[in-house]
């Protein structure tokens, strides 16, 4: 393979983070151009720029941005970076951790943990949840007991690596779970294996495993 279909092979592997996520490269101005892994990767240093660019609608203290709308139950647990946008609700005993940004009105139910992951607007993480290493649109619905799984713990060489435009790109990470674009819905106690990649308005049933790459 030449340098050129190098070239066009690459560009036609990248990710477009827009065409998953309406309002993602309005939201993060700086980092529209990476991909999501590497979004990832780097997403507790990204959170720590976006919180200086806050406005006076978020009380900020220790790295934690909460906006003065949310309502955050008793008992849950907030390790920084993390940004907790307008009107979201956080209940009892969830878990934010390794940075976390939530969009406006997202629901994070009881018992959930989130780390390391980006969820965009008016999405709704029911209760028992794991969402790790991801980034999640909007107006999406994860059922009770749902996970985007972020780690190959059965392998031996535990590389991720996502399947997208038909072709297999190793991501070179052993850390990375799930882009779920705007829309989508993921029945209760359905497994997305790492390095998911599902397009807008996708359904995943209840109980399903979702692994694109065998």
């Amino acid at each position: 393979m030449n340098d050129m279909t190098e070239s066009k092979t690459a560009i036609t592997n990248m990710i477009k983070l827009d065409d998953f996520i309406t309002h993602f490269s309005s939201t993060f101005t700086e980092i529209d151009h990476l991909q999501p892994w590497e979004i990832t990767q780097n997403l507790s240093e990204i959170i720590r720029k976006q919180i200086e660019k806050l406005d006076d609608n978020f009380v900020v203290k220790e790295g934690i941005a909460i906006h003065k709308t949310a309502v955050i139950e008793h008992s849950a647990v907030l390790k920084a970076p993390v940004i907790i946008g307008e009107n979201c609700f956080i209940g009892a005993n969830a878990y934010l951790r390794n940075g976390v940004f939530l969009g406006k009105a997202v629901s994070v139910g009881p018992g959930c943990e989130v780390k390391t992951s980006i969820i965009f607007n008016e999405t709704k993480i029911a209760h028992f949840n794991f969402i790790g290493d991801s980034i999640i649109g909007s107006n999406i619905n994860f059922e009770a007991g749902a996970v985007t799984a972020n780690h190959f713990n059965e392998r031996t060489n535990k590389t991720i690596s996502v399947l997208f435009n038909s072709l297999i790109i190793k991501i070179n990470t052993e850390k990375f779970g799930s882009l779920v674009g705007d829309n989508c819905k993921i029945g209760a106690n359905a497994v997305l294996s790492p390095g998911t990649i599902l397009i807008p308005d996708t359904v995943v049933k209840r109980l399903e495993l979702i692994e694109q790459i065998k």
